[in-house]
C-alpha cells in the first residue's frame, strides 16, 4: 500500500450502507427490517439491518444515489473520523425513533439514515472555528436550513405512513426527522467529549 494512503472512515461508512442495501436487496424483507416492539427485545439488530432493507426498485435506486450524494458532502468537506462515528451511532438511533409510533409494524430504507449523515455533516461544517472557515460555516447553516424546511414540508408528526406522489409506497417521514435529529445530537454529543479531553495542537481547525 502506498505511504500516506488512509481509509476514509466517511466514505468507508456510506460503501457499508451501500453494499448492505445492495446484498440485502435479493432477500426476504421480513428477514432483516425494522419491526419495533413487535419483534422484541433479543431483535436490537434490526435497527442495523432496517436500514438495508428496500420496498421497490425505486426506493432502492434514490437511496443509492442519496447514498453516493452523502459521501461526497463528507468527502468534500474533509469530515473528520469522529463524523463518521457519528454518523454510525445516529444509523440505529433514527430506528429507535420510530418506537414513538406503535403503528409502524415494519420498516426499511436508508432514507433516515441518509438525513442523519446529512445532520452530521451540516453541523460540523457549522462548528467550524476562524475566519478561514467562515465559507463552511455558511454551507453548514444553509443545508441545516434546507433539511429544516424539508423535514418540516413533510409534516412528519403527521400520519405516520404518508402517500406521497412519485412514490409507489408509503413513505415515514418520521424517519427523516429521527434521522436529523440523532445526527444532530450525536455530532454535538462528540464535539462535546473532544473539548472535554486533553488539550493537543490541531493544526486543522477543522478536524
Amino acid at each position: 500500500m502506498a505511504r500516506g494512503l488512509r481509509l476514509n472512515p466517511w466514505l468507508a461508512l456510506a460503501a457499508v450502507l451501500a453494499a448492505g442495501s445492495a446484498v440485502a436487496w435479493p432477500l426476504a424483507p421480513d428477514a432483516l427490517d425494522w419491526q419495533g416492539l413487535h419483534a422484541g427485545a433479543s431483535s436490537v439488530w434490526r435497527a442495523f439491518t432496517g436500514a438495508f432493507v428496500h420496498w421497490t426498485p425505486r426506493h432502492l435506486a434514490a437511496n443509492l444515489a442519496g447514498c453516493g450524494v452523502v459521501a461526497w458532502l463528507g468527502w468534500a468537506a474533509r469530515l473528520p473520523a469522529r463524523s463518521a462515528l457519528a454518523w454510525a451511532i445516529a444509523w440505529p438511533l433514527t430506528q429507535a425513533s420510530l418506537l414513538t409510533r406503535p403503528e409502524i409494524a415494519a420498516f426499511g430504507g436508508l432514507s433516515g439514515v441518509l438525513h442523519a449523515g446529512v445532520a452530521v455533516a451540516a453541523v460540523e461544517l457549522l462548528a467550524r472555528r476562524g475566519a478561514a472557515h467562515r465559507r463552511e460555516q455558511a454551507i453548514g447553516a444553509l443545508i441545516l436550513l434546507g433539511l429544516a424546511v424539508k423535514i418540516a414540508h413533510e409534516s412528519p408528526l403527521g400520519p405516520a405512513l404518508q402517500d406521497v406522489p412519485g412514490w409507489d409506497m408509503p413513505v415515514v417521514p418520521l424517519a427523516h426527522l429521527g434521522g436529523a435529529l440523532a445526527g444532530v445530537a450525536c455530532a454535538l454529543a462528540l464535539r462535546a467529549l473532544r473539548a472535554l479531553g486533553p488539550r493537543r495542537v490541531d493544526p486543522d481547525p477543522a478536524a
